[in-house]
């Protein structure tokens, strides 16, 4: 429709400017065509007229359009949150035409920040929002909703060439804190370490640390990268490499460690149904966050994502 007012406002400018033009020429002619003049004069007043009204209404609408559809739904923020709600978004734009999402990643502590800072109607995160992040909205007086949507195994990763293909959770973290250096003290070849973590902005990092690495520092040697696709193409194109990485990102050029967390008793593979059972070890849950303001926008998506429907997703991703 609005596309339809501007054609037809185009057409009223050509015609209002003819007639101008031909009122132009007949004065500069000074004919005594009075009838002519008359004309001329009608049409241009009503053509001016015609123009105001399909303004007016071109403004209205654009006025109703913008106030009914203020934008795309932003998500932003964990690494390991991105392929599903990247999935999810999809799946409900199909079912709901007219619903525009953007979903973005770069990092839990990045999508808390643009949450905080009002630039995305959606935190994703892989941990808990903190306590100094919760003080911050709360003196900014938003109020906020936390949701799970998922739980998920964050996998410990290897080339595919490592004969390596369990360790304990004492040897993981001997890796990270620099105490373990070379693939034969855990049943390796001879083959130097090069561990790979997220960088600190990362929930997974954070995750990792406190639950994996008994919140004991990294090693100076660890390997920090901005985006786990990146720890995806280093571990599998490096024979001593380790990364740990969500279990959406599993490709077939890697390698799952099995990990055990009673010593060594029991090694679990991070699989879908080990991390729904919890017999998997290192599983955490995945969040949303928004604020309780902003219910109406947001709520319709993270619906469909709890649905059975969108659960049903988070099987599959």
């Amino acid at each position: 429709l609005l596309f339809v007012l501007l054609h037809f406002i185009n057409n009223l400018d050509y015609q209002l400017n003819l007639y101008i033009k031909l009122n132009q020429l007949q004065n500069r002619c000074n004919t005594d065509i009075k009838d002519l003049d008359r004309l001329l004069n009608k049409n241009i007043h009503k053509m001016k007229h015609l123009k105001l009204i399909a303004l007016f209404t071109v403004l209205v609408l654009f006025s109703a359009f913008t106030f009914q559809n203020p934008g795309a739904l932003k998500i932003k923020g964990s690494d390991t949150v991105l392929p599903l709600s990247q999935k999810e978004a999809e799946l409900y734009m199909k079912k709901n035409p007219s619903a525009k999402i953007t979903v973005v990643g770069g990092g839990s502590g990045v999508g808390i920040a643009a949450f905080l800072d009002g630039t995305t109607d959606i935190a994703m995160s892989s941990r808990k929002i903190k306590i100094a992040e919760k003080i911050k909205l709360q003196e900014a007086g938003k109020a906020f909703k936390e949701v799970i949507i998922a739980n998920d195994a964050l996998s410990i990763i290897v080339n595919p060439k490592n004969k390596v293909s369990q360790l304990t959770r004492e040897q993981i973290e001997g890796i990270y804190t620099g105490k373990i250096k070379n693939w034969k003290e855990v049943g390796g070849d001879d083959e130097k370490i090069i561990a790979y973590s997220r960088e600190s902005s990362s929930g997974t990092f954070e995750f990792f640390k406190e639950h994996v690495m008994s919140n004991k520092n990294y090693a100076s040697t660890v390997l920090m990268m901005p985006a786990t696709g990146t720890i995806v193409q280093s571990v599998s194109q490096t024979k001593g490499a380790i990364g740990y990485i969500g279990l959406a990102y599993m490709e077939n050029n890697l390698k799952a460690i099995n990990v055990s967390y009673d010593k060594g008793k029991t090694f679990v593979t991070p699989t879908v149904e080990n991390a729904k059972s919890k017999k998997y070890p290192i599983v955490r849950p995945l969040y949303y966050y928004y604020l309780t303001k902003d219910a109406k926008l947001v709520k319709p998506f993270i619906d469909y994502v709890l649905s059975a429907e969108g659960q049903k997703t988070v099987s599959t991703v």
